[in-house]
This record gives structure tokens, C-alpha cells and sequence, in this order.
């Protein structure tokens, strides 16, 4: 029987591009490494890692949300909000199915539009305001309160390992470039920091959530606001249609592979996307983003991926190329790595960790009705 051009297509570009790096060269990204302790680890693996995404989007969505109120007054509560954040959701969701070809192309000139402005301001604000004193350290309990979102600002460089089926030489140029994106993001963070402490040493008031509207503000009044903020949602709006294109394609593989329902393979025969996918994480992040506000939402993405990043550091040892033999230095840096995730994940509250829970056994449901289901149409 032949295959749809289309499924062909999705197919051929899952199995290229899906891959790792040097010791663990096979298909998947990240869900990869738990496929070294089973099928099952493996398929969970992929599943937190489409919640880490998912609740990343919905996040980013309360984030949209709340610069988008600052011209469409009210738009962050009540029905209103409910309205726009469904609004958005089935814009980015029937540009995808319609095809993004054309949409992903603009995203390096999205990158340039949302990063240049930024530093100008903070550099300007610097310049004006001078570079603020060191201050005290922070009580420990106030550090350990922030941190899940401090590493929330930095999370997502494991999705560059997707890409690595396509790129020259992955198990040397993907750690450079990881080091070099997270020096760079670094480097920006500090110094838009630096120019907000230099304006505002105590912080903005309670239930301000624009810092960077007011950074504009104070720099050139209405005018400059409105320069951050189209910033802001430029850089926003980005990022969701990004991880709108991808995420969808990890269930779509999932789907393929008879690890999750078959209607979630389902592709568009006009424009040969995988639409029920793509449906399926639209229904998720529009209840997530419903349901919970940036900070829960935040912390519940980085907790997911410690899971992640700990079974990645765990898997090596039993990588079908790895050494014949580790270096003392591999165990300790991996015992450290695994420590920092045990440690950042300790900080998330209960709240959180029943949600990931939740949502952990949802995906465990679905592989076992779907195993079940082809057991029985086998028989």
C-alpha cells in the first residue's frame, strides 16, 4: 500500500533529524537516552519532555497575555483573558497546520528584532544611570525560592540536540554551540539585569509584571514602553510559533511508532502537516495556560526537565558507543550534575509536583491503552 506524500515526508524528517550527538546517535532528541533503559523508560522520557515543552508554551502564553493587557486594558482576567489566550492558541495553531515554511524563515530576523532593541535600552539605561553598586546577597531561602525560574530562563538548549542528524560533526559542534548559546543568553540576561537594578534597586511594586515595559518607560516615556513591549511580544510570539511547529511532531513519532494513539499520526493531506497532533497540543496549552499562571506553570517545565537532564547524564555508561571505559572525572561530574537537578527539583512545592505526576501517568495511560489496543487487533 502506498504512503501519503505527506506522511512520507514527516516520516523521512522524523528519522533524520531526531538524534543526539556522538554517543547516542539514534533518533528522538532527548527521549533518546531513556530508550537505553527499555522502551517504556524511554517512551516516558519523551513524554516529560513534551510536558516540559507544553507547559513552557502555556507559560510563554500568560507572558504574551500580560504585555498585550497593557494596551487592551483587562485583558488579563476574567473572560477576557480566557477570550485572548484561546485566541491565540487557534491563531498559532491554524498557521501551523497551514504550513510555517515561509513563517520559519522570518524566525533569525525575529531573533535580531527582539535582541537588538533590548541591549540598546539597557546600554543606554547603563549609560545614563551608571552601573549600580554591589548590593547584599540575598537570604539563602529567597536564592532557593528563584531558583527554578532563574534556570526556567535558561532551559531549552537540549532542543538544539533534535537538529544534531543534520549537523556536521554533532559530538563536537553541538557542545560548542551549547556552551557558546549559554554564555551568550548569560551575558544578555546580566546586562538587562544590571540596567533594571540601576534604575529600580528595590524592585518594581507588587503586581507589576513588565519589568522591562517600565525599563522603556523610564528611559523615554510612552514611547520607549512601546518599544520593549513590541519587543517583548515579537520575542514571545516567536517562541510560541516555534515550539508550536515542533512539539507536535514528538507525538506525531510517538503515534508512529505505536507508542501513543494512531489518530495522532493523522496528517493533513492539503498541507501535509500533522494536524490531530497539532490539535492535541493546542487542547493541552490552552488548558494550562487557563488553569495557572506563569510562575506555576514555569516551575513545572523545569521540573520536568531535571528528569530529563538526570536520565540524560545516567544514560551514558549504557550508550551503545560509549567508552570502553569512563574517566574518574566522568562519574564526578555526573554525580554533580545530578545533584544540581535533585537540588533544583527539591525546590518546586507540592502543587507542582502532583501536576507533573498527573500528567506523567496521563502518558502512561495512553502507551498502555495503545499497547493493549494493537495486542488486540493482533490477535
Amino acid at each position: 500500500m502506498a504512503v501519503p506524500a505527506g506522511r512520507a515526508r514527516l516520516v523521512a524528517h522524523r528519522d533524520t533529524v531526531h538524534a543526539v550527538g556522538r554517543r547516542i546517535p539514534q533518533s528522538g532528541g532527548p527521549a533518546t537516552y531513556g530508550r537505553v533503559f527499555g522502551r517504556l523508560a524511554g517512551f516516558e522520557l519523551g513524554w516529560i519532555y513534551y510536558i516540559a515543552r507544553a507547559t513552557a508554551f502555556a507559560a510563554n502564553l500568560n507572558v504574551l497575555v500580560s504585555y498585550l493587557a497593557r494596551w487592551l486594558i483587562g485583558a488579563d482576567a476574567g473572560l477576557a483573558r480566557l477570550a485572548l489566550i484561546l485566541g491565540l492558541v487557534a491563531a498559532f495553531t491554524a498557521i501551523n497546520v497551514s504550513g510555517v515554511k515561509s513563517a520559519m524563515r522570518v524566525l533569525g530576523g525575529l531573533t535580531l528584532l527582539k535582541t537588538l532593541p533590548l541591549m540598546l535600552i539597557a546600554f543606554a539605561v547603563l549609560a545614563l544611570a551608571g552601573v549600580p553598586a554591589p548590593g547584599p546577597l540575598p537570604p539563602i531561602g529567597d536564592v532557593e525560592a528563584g531558583v527554578l525560574i532563574v534556570f526556567y530562563a535558561f532551559v531549552g538548549f537540549e532542543n538544539a540536540t533534535v537538529t544534531a542528524g543534520e549537523t556536521r560533526d554533532p559530538g563536537r559542534t553541538l557542545p560548542q554551540a551549547l556552551l557558546a548559546t549559554i554564555g551568550t543568553v548569560a551575558l544578555l540576561y546580566f546586562i538587562v539585569q544590571l540596567a533594571f537594578v540601576a534604575v529600580f534597586p528595590g524592585g518594581l511594586e507588587e503586581g507589576a509584571d513588565a519589568p522591562l515595559l517600565a525599563l522603556g518607560d523610564w528611559l523615554m516615556g510612552p514611547p520607549g514602553a512601546l518599544v520593549i513591549g513590541l519587543t517583548a511580544i515579537f520575542s514571545t510570539a516567536g517562541n510560541l510559533h516555534s515550539n508550536m511547529a515542533a512539539t507536535p511532531r514528538v507525538t506525531f513519532a510517538m503515534a508512529e511508532r505505536g507508542e501513543l494513539p494512531g489518530w495522532l499520526a493523522k496528517v493533513n493531506r492539503r498541507f501535509e502537516t500533522p494536524v490531530a497532533s497539532i490539535a492535541f497540543f493546542a487542547i493541552l496549552v490552552a488548558a494550562l495556560a487557563v488553569s495557572g499562571s506563569f510562575v506555576w506553570l514555569a516551575v513545572i517545565s523545569t521540573l520536568a526537565r531535571m528528569i530529563i537532564y538526570s536520565v540524560t547524564i545516567l544514560a551514558l555508561p549504557r550508550a551503545p558507543e560509549r567508552p570502553a571505559r569512563l574517566r574518574a572525572s566522568h562519574w564526578l561530574l555526573s554525580g554533580i550534575g545530578v545533584l544540581i537537578c535533585i537540588a533544583v527539583a527539591a525546590q518546586a512545592d507540592a502543587k507542582a509536583r502532583l501536576t507533573l505526576f498527573v500528567l506523567a501517568v496521563a502518558g502512561l495511560a495512553l502507551f498502555g491503552l495503545t499497547t493493549a489496543t494493537r495486542l488486540v487487533t493482533r490477535d
